[in-house]
């Protein structure tokens, strides 16, 4: 091309436009062919087929166990679950997730029930709830469960079950590197040649009432483990027999549902 022409300014312009366009279009296209789109219909596939695999679990699970019991949980803690799901896999399985999808397993009435009785078992499944099924003998399973109890630090949102409160005065288990981030947290603090110092009384949480973010830093500061993370029984269910344990339960409703 003459020089003169890629001297003049337009061409210089256009020039650089094109370059910016032809960049673009094949960046996009890279783009376009690495990153292929998962399309709705794939992700409900996915989630129907894990629904579907956990009700075959279940009932393969009534056919190779003796019992099923349902069971409530209060403050779950995974780790700790997990350590006593452990504990007893050698007799036993546990199934935690949808009530709705464990209802649908077992049956929910006389007519889809997949033994007779479990409609029982069905109906008990609402709220904060779960499944064993198990070899062990019955006592072996209320044993293990009235005992097993694991305290833990509370949660934002949890209920204190005591009032917590700080008098005036040093606060020795505390380093002067603590005192501001426990003015952050609302303690009216301050250091007192080098020593953290509370210059009036202050309440962390209120008896019955829900902890805030702050409140349950503090207890976990203090070490006060206001949380237990509890398994109850709730029935038992064999071939032979249906029992019902927790209190507060209308045993009617359940015999008739």
């Amino acid at each position: 091309m003459p020089k003169s022409k890629r001297d003049r300014p337009g061409f210089a312009l256009s020039f650089l436009l094109l370059s910016v366009w032809f960049s673009g279009s094949c960046c996009n296209n890279f783009i376009q062919t690495q990153s292929p789109q998962v399309t709705l219909s794939k992700t409900k596939k996915k989630g129907r087929e894990h629904k579907e695999s956990i009700v075959n679990s279940i009932r393969h699970a009534v056919e190779n166990y003796s019992s099923v019991y349902v069971f409530t949980f209060e403050n779950m803690r995974n780790l700790k679950f997990k350590e006593f799901r452990e504990q007893l896999k050698s007799t036993s399985r546990f199934f935690l997730g949808s009530n709705k999808v464990m209802q649908i397993a077992i049956g929910r009435s006389v007519a889809d029930e997949i033994r007779p009785g479990l409609r029982r078992v069905s109906k008990l499944l609402h709220g904060d709830t779960g499944l064993i099924f198990t070899n062990l003998p019955k006592e072996e399973v209320q044993r293990l469960f009235n005992e097993y109890e694991e305290y833990d630090f509370a949660r934002t949102g949890s209920t204190a079950v005591e009032k917590v409160e700080l008098k005036e005065g040093p606060l020795d288990q505390f380093t002067h590197e603590m005192e501001p981030f426990l003015r952050k947290q609302g303690m009216p603090v301050r250091l007192n040649k080098g020593v953290v110092e509370l210059v009036s009384d202050f309440v962390v949480c209120e008896e019955g009432k829900p902890l805030s973010p702050e409140s349950a830093r503090i207890l976990r500061l203090l070490g006060n483990k206001m949380a237990t993370f509890r398994l109850s029984l709730v029935c038992r269910w064999s071939p032979d027999e249906f029992e019902l344990y927790k209190e507060g339960l209308d045993g009617s409703d359940v015999e008739s549902s």
